[in-house]
């Protein structure tokens, strides 16, 4: 009954979108749109490439779009931008609202809140344009813009002579800088699917120190272990800091949930949480999907579903 009452409506696949992640963006929608396509869904690709108001709701209106599945990231995609435009045109959307979308982007304000939850984060320290350069103690640190994905602008930073330029291609992103605490260990990333932690993926970047853009996007970049090698006490805890995570900056449906396992004590340091992640050949919401039993045509409509009925 869910899905033939999903195939009589129209289905409209936003991708591309204006931020830097403007490119991936673009390969997530294609393969969301070939997957309800092949399915039989009938559902047609939007590239959004500004975000007048007035003109998304002219093309959304024009095209008889009954719901949205959101494969913007970045900018005016896990922002709440284009969730607070959906909402005030009345149409469904997939993912999270404009309020969870902002602040999951928003890497202060999440680790706030991750904090004040009782979430594990590194600790950090904030730097803008303008201000001194500041006078770390312990090295090495993370460089990071507040407000960016797919780790633009992400350093890890060793000694003092490497700090100002790491800040500076930074500020490139975005206007304030975090300086977070390195924390050695295991990159670990975990999939939310409505109530269900999906299998823990293990990242290990191939040519990098870190995961960072090309890791994630060109092909041998990194090797995903799935489900991670873990001990079950281990996994538990890491799939309920995710689901914790998620729930504290009140994600909707599914997102993604980036950690670090500490070497130090075997405690899971959240990083980040993606609202919109990745759909393409080398994402690891799909990826840590496909190993718990649920492929990618079966995950993109299942996100639709949890959309409507919840």
């Amino acid at each position: 009954m869910v899905q033939s009452d999903l195939k009589k409506m129209k289905i409209g696949v936003l991708g591309g979108g204006i931020s830097s992640e403007r490119e991936i963006s673009l390969k997530s929608a294609i393969e969301i749109d070939a997957s309800l396509n092949r399915q039989g869904y009938n559902c047609v690709f939007i590239d959004i490439k500004d975000t007048d108001k007035d003109a998304l709701r002219s093309i959304l209106f024009d095209n008889g779009i009954e719901i949205a599945f959101i494969a913007l990231h970045g900018k005016f995609g896990e922002d709440g931008g284009i969730q607070q435009y959906l909402s005030e045109f009345g149409i469904p959307y997939t993912g999270s609202g404009p309020f969870a979308s902002h602040l999951s982007m928003n890497k202060i304000t999440s680790k706030l809140a991750f904090g004040s939850a009782g979430v594990p984060t590194a600790g950090f320290s904030i730097w803008e344009a303008g201000r001194r350069i500041p006078d770390i103690k312990k090295y090495p640190v993370v460089i990071k813009p507040y407000f960016s994905g797919s780790s633009f602008g992400v350093n890890i930073v060793h000694d003092r002579a490497s700090l100002d330029a790491a800040l500076y291609s930074a500020l490139e992103y975005s206007s304030k800088i975090l300086i977070e605490d390195y924390v050695k260990g295991r990159e670990l990333t975990a999939g939310v699917l409505g109530n269900r932690v999906l299998d823990v993926v293990e990242i290990i970047p191939a040519k990098n120190k870190y995961f960072d853009y090309n890791s994630k996007y060109i092909h041998d970049g990194a090797v995903f272990n799935v489900p991670a090698d873990l001990d079950k006490m281990t996994e538990r805890k890491v799939k309920e800091i995710a689901f914790l995570a998620h729930s504290v900056v009140k994600c909707k449906n599914f997102s993604r949930v980036d950690m670090i396992l500490s070497t130090a004590d075997n405690v899971p340091y959240v990083l980040e949480i993606n609202s919109v992640p990745g759909f393409t050949e080398h994402s690891l919401l799909p990826l840590s999907a496909r190993s718990a039993g649920i492929g990618f045509d079966e995950l993109v409509v299942k996100i639709l579903e949890l959309t409507l009925y919840g």
